[in-house]
């Protein structure tokens, strides 16, 4: 199912489908700098610490990269 919004809430992002519903949430961690950077259909950025995590649709971890 695609990304059609993602939304940080607090400690979290929330992910939703084209029809609003919740496909997962994600720690958004809890540095000043840490949170959701953006998304795409099929992708949910978030950057923890010196990192920025990319997740698919289920919330499961697909890469990181240093942040820079």
């Amino acid at each position: 199912m695609a990304i059609a919004n993602a939304v940080q809430k607090g400690s979290y992002v929330f992910v939703y489908d084209g029809k609003g519903h919740q496909l997962c949430s994600i720690s958004a961690g809890s540095g000043k700098d840490d949170g959701l950077k953006g998304y795409t259909s099929s992708t949910v950025s978030v950057k923890k610490g010196s990192y920025i995590y990319t997740y698919d649709e289920k919330g499961h971890q697909i890469s990181s990269t240093l942040s820079r």
